[in-house]
């Protein structure tokens, strides 16, 4: 195998946001924050906004994750698109 030519494959230590579990796999991924895992070692710390953990498929619980507005910027995208599609046909109508 080439050298220099993979990214380093090492345990890191994914963590979620919104409910503070942990999780130690490995990944290529590159951090700048590490951890101590309940063995004393230090890991890599990856912060992840939804896991296994807290997504609806496998809690069961509809959540709306909102992160920098896209939720309402979604809604003026397409909210304001459906009343201009009703306003449209009924004017059509008349």
């Amino acid at each position: 195998m080439k050298a220099d030519t993979h990214p380093d494959y090492r345990y890191v230590v994914f963590q979620d946001t919104s409910s503070g579990d942990k999780i130690l796999t490995r990944s290529t991924i590159e951090t700048s924050e590490t951890i101590t895992w309940d063995d004393g070692t230090e890991y890599p710390l990856a912060k992840v906004e939804i896991s296994a953990f807290t997504h609806p498929f496998f809690t069961g619980q509809m959540k709306i994750v909102d992160t920098a507005g896209r939720v309402e910027r979604f809604e003026r995208r397409y909210g304001s698109r459906k009343k201009k599609a009703k306003a449209t046909s009924s004017e059509a109508d008349s």
